[in-house]
């Protein structure tokens, strides 16, 4: 009999959408074997998305939940493959009741999350109730990512439809500010709150791009060396949120919104659907065409 190893059952989950321990049980009764197992699945009704689990999952939502003090956020991006499946209320229902998980077990571990009981979904688990969705709905549904926030002051959200959420954690009781400053995140996209956060392997390569830009001037070295640090600063304000310019009062920097008021960010989480992932893009018209030219 075929050794089940690791690799074999994360590719089976890969193809079919099923948990882990119903993969590997899978396999043991095919002897190994993946596309029996497959087969197995889907005869059983266990795995009717079988290999929908390989279409990409560019569509879905962002879903948030804080608790009661809005002292701790979760943050979930849920991702399926079209915008009328994220509309279904099937699929709302499960992104809000696993956004609630989210905050009960405050983990930023997708599988801890996955492993735990849903209420609203007959006490199956996370994991259970999604492959259980997929079964119903007929599409691929992944939860991609997750963050979960807290602070002694409290946390702010903003959602931006479905397509953007934003978590902000700010040391003071602010509501006004904390949503304001959420809003802000989601319309500018920051990468670090300061500059202390910006990854230096990014500065390294903007510092790369720089150099090799001013080298073209002609300039001599050390104006060079000026021009290429001015670059730094000014790439370094435009990606830091507290040097961004305020939205609603871009007289403003942010920097200054929080000094007015007392308050420092602490943290933020920002999710947009899809951002990453490669969509395949087709051309309905060729398709029909080539599905005539086929039949003839």
């Amino acid at each position: 009999m075929t050794a089940i190893t690791a690799a074999m059952v994360k590719e089976l989950r890969e193809l079919t959408g099923a948990g882990m321990m119903e993969c590997k049980k899978a396999l043991t009764e095919a002897g190994g074997d993946i596309d029996t197992a497959i087969d197995n699945m889907r005869k059983n009704g266990q795995a009717k998305a079988a290999k929908k689990a390989g279409r990409v999952a560019a569509e879905g939502a962002i879903v948030i939940a804080t608790n009661s003090e809005n002292t701790v956020g979760h943050i979930l991006e849920i991702n399926c493959e079209t915008d009328f499946v994220a509309r279904d209320e099937n699929f709302k229902k499960f992104a809000l009741a696993l956004a609630k998980c989210g905050i009960d077990t405050q983990s930023n571990e997708l599988s801890e999350l996955m492993a735990q009981p849903m209420p609203e979904f007959d006490g199956m688990t996370a994991e259970q109730a999604r492959e259980a969705l997929v079964v119903k709905i007929g599409e691929n549904i992944q939860v991609r990512r997750l963050g979960t926030v807290g602070s002694n002051g409290m946390v702010g959200s903003y959602l931006h439809g479905d397509r953007i959420g934003v978590l902000v954690a700010i040391d003071q009781v602010n509501a006004e500010l904390a949503k304001d400053i959420a809003m802000h995140i989601a319309a500018t996209n920051p990468m670090a709150i300061d500059a202390d956060e910006v990854p230096a392997s990014v500065i390294e390569k903007e510092r790369e791009i720089a150099s090799a830009q001013a080298k073209e001037s002609g300039k001599p070295e050390n104006i060079i060396e000026k021009m290429v640090e001015g670059r730094i600063q000014k790439f370094i304000k435009e990606v830091c949120l507290v040097h961004q310019p305020f939205v609603k009062n871009p007289d403003q920097t942010i920097s200054a919104l929080l000094k007015a008021a007392g308050a420092t960010v602490t943290a933020f989480i920002r999710f947009e659907v899809g951002e990453g992932i490669e969509k395949e893009v087709t051309d309905l018209a060729a398709e029909v065409s080539a599905t005539l030219k086929g039949s003839v």
